[in-house]
Protein backbone atom coordinates (compact mmCIF):
# COMPACT_ATOMS: atom_id res chain seq x y z
CA UNK A 1 0.00 0.00 0.00
CA UNK A 2 1.05 3.34 -1.16
CA UNK A 3 -0.31 6.33 0.72
CA UNK A 4 0.67 9.45 -0.87
CA UNK A 5 0.33 13.38 -0.26
CA UNK A 6 0.14 16.49 -2.32
CA UNK A 7 1.20 20.20 -1.40
CA UNK A 8 1.96 23.23 -3.04
CA UNK A 9 -1.44 24.22 -4.62
CA UNK A 10 -2.63 27.96 -4.76
CA UNK A 11 -3.58 31.14 -7.08
CA UNK A 12 -1.49 32.46 -9.62
CA UNK A 13 -1.29 34.70 -12.47
CA UNK A 14 -1.03 33.69 -16.02
CA UNK A 15 2.51 33.34 -16.53
CA UNK A 16 3.36 32.70 -13.15
CA UNK A 17 4.62 29.74 -11.74
CA UNK A 18 4.10 26.75 -8.81
CA UNK A 19 5.77 23.83 -7.62
CA UNK A 20 3.68 20.72 -6.52
CA UNK A 21 5.29 18.51 -4.30
CA UNK A 22 3.95 14.72 -3.73
CA UNK A 23 4.93 12.54 -0.45
CA UNK A 24 4.80 9.09 -0.36
CA UNK A 25 4.65 6.69 2.61
CA UNK A 26 3.99 2.78 2.75
CA UNK A 27 5.90 0.66 0.79
CA UNK A 28 7.70 3.04 -1.22
CA UNK A 29 11.24 0.87 -2.12
CA UNK A 30 9.40 -1.24 -4.95
CA UNK A 31 9.74 0.10 -8.68
CA UNK A 32 7.06 2.60 -8.89
CA UNK A 33 5.54 5.02 -12.43
CA UNK A 34 4.86 8.09 -10.54
CA UNK A 35 2.84 10.52 -11.98
CA UNK A 36 0.78 13.90 -12.53
CA UNK A 37 -3.19 14.18 -13.28
CA UNK A 38 -5.08 17.30 -13.56
CA UNK A 39 -8.75 17.24 -13.82
CA UNK A 40 -10.76 20.33 -14.88
CA UNK A 41 -14.50 21.38 -13.88
CA UNK A 42 -16.50 19.85 -16.61
CA UNK A 43 -13.09 17.65 -18.34
CA UNK A 44 -12.14 14.10 -17.65
CA UNK A 45 -8.81 13.43 -15.85
CA UNK A 46 -5.98 13.55 -18.20
CA UNK A 47 -2.40 12.79 -17.50
CA UNK A 48 0.37 15.77 -17.06
CA UNK A 49 3.54 14.24 -16.53
CA UNK A 50 5.59 10.68 -15.22
CA UNK A 51 8.91 9.45 -13.44
CA UNK A 52 9.65 6.20 -13.08
CA UNK A 53 11.45 5.01 -10.27
CA UNK A 54 13.72 2.68 -11.78
CA UNK A 55 15.58 5.18 -13.88
CA UNK A 56 14.05 8.87 -13.36
CA UNK A 57 13.17 8.59 -16.93
CA UNK A 58 10.39 10.88 -17.70
CA UNK A 59 7.32 11.27 -19.88
CA UNK A 60 5.23 14.41 -20.66
CA UNK A 61 2.78 14.72 -22.57
CA UNK A 62 2.79 18.45 -25.67
CA UNK A 63 0.24 19.96 -24.24
CA UNK A 64 3.05 20.75 -21.39
CA UNK A 65 6.06 19.93 -22.92
CA UNK A 66 8.36 22.82 -22.12
CA UNK A 67 6.70 24.34 -19.07
CA UNK A 68 6.17 21.93 -16.62
CA UNK A 69 9.40 19.67 -15.29
CA UNK A 70 8.79 16.26 -13.20
CA UNK A 71 11.45 15.29 -10.60
CA UNK A 72 11.69 13.70 -7.10
CA UNK A 73 13.84 13.05 -4.64
CA UNK A 74 14.22 9.56 -3.12
CA UNK A 75 15.78 10.26 0.04
CA UNK A 76 12.98 12.30 0.70
CA UNK A 77 10.31 9.80 -0.98
CA UNK A 78 8.57 13.05 -2.95
CA UNK A 79 8.06 13.81 -6.39
CA UNK A 80 7.54 17.26 -7.70
CA UNK A 81 5.96 19.28 -10.50
CA UNK A 82 7.37 22.53 -11.42
CA UNK A 83 4.89 24.22 -13.77
CA UNK A 84 5.99 27.34 -15.38
CA UNK A 85 4.69 29.70 -17.99
CA UNK A 86 1.26 28.81 -16.16
CA UNK A 87 -2.19 29.46 -18.30
CA UNK A 88 -5.83 30.14 -17.28
CA UNK A 89 -6.06 26.28 -18.96
CA UNK A 90 -3.97 24.51 -16.00
CA UNK A 91 -6.63 25.70 -13.88
CA UNK A 92 -7.56 22.35 -12.57
CA UNK A 93 -7.53 19.71 -9.45
CA UNK A 94 -3.63 18.16 -9.27
CA UNK A 95 -3.71 14.92 -8.45
CA UNK A 96 -0.73 12.85 -7.62
CA UNK A 97 -0.62 8.86 -8.22
CA UNK A 98 1.42 5.66 -8.50
CA UNK A 99 1.28 2.36 -10.96
CA UNK A 100 3.35 -0.26 -11.40
CA UNK A 101 6.89 -0.28 -13.43
CA UNK A 102 5.27 -0.48 -16.19
CA UNK A 103 2.25 1.76 -15.99
CA UNK A 104 2.49 4.20 -18.66
CA UNK A 105 0.62 7.88 -18.51
CA UNK A 106 -0.69 7.78 -21.98
CA UNK A 107 -2.71 4.42 -21.52
CA UNK A 108 -4.91 6.61 -18.61
CA UNK A 109 -5.50 6.57 -14.90
CA UNK A 110 -6.44 3.26 -15.14
CA UNK A 111 -3.00 1.86 -14.61
CA UNK A 112 -2.52 3.54 -11.24
CA UNK A 113 -3.76 2.13 -8.66
CA UNK A 114 -2.88 4.69 -5.86
CA UNK A 115 -4.13 8.59 -5.94
CA UNK A 116 -3.74 11.37 -3.79
CA UNK A 117 -6.42 13.65 -2.39
CA UNK A 118 -5.55 16.15 -5.08
CA UNK A 119 -4.57 19.69 -4.93
CA UNK A 120 -5.96 23.07 -6.65
CA UNK A 121 -4.01 25.22 -9.15
CA UNK A 122 -5.72 28.41 -10.17
CA UNK A 123 -4.83 30.45 -13.03
CA UNK A 124 -6.16 33.72 -13.44
CA UNK A 125 -5.35 35.46 -16.57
Amino acid sequence: QVHLVESGGGSVQAGGSLRLSCTASGYTDGRYCMAWFRQAPGKEREGVASIYTQDDSTYLPDSVKGRFTISRDNAKNTMYLQMNSLKPEDTAMYYCAAGGPHAHLSRGESEFPYWGQGTRVTVSS
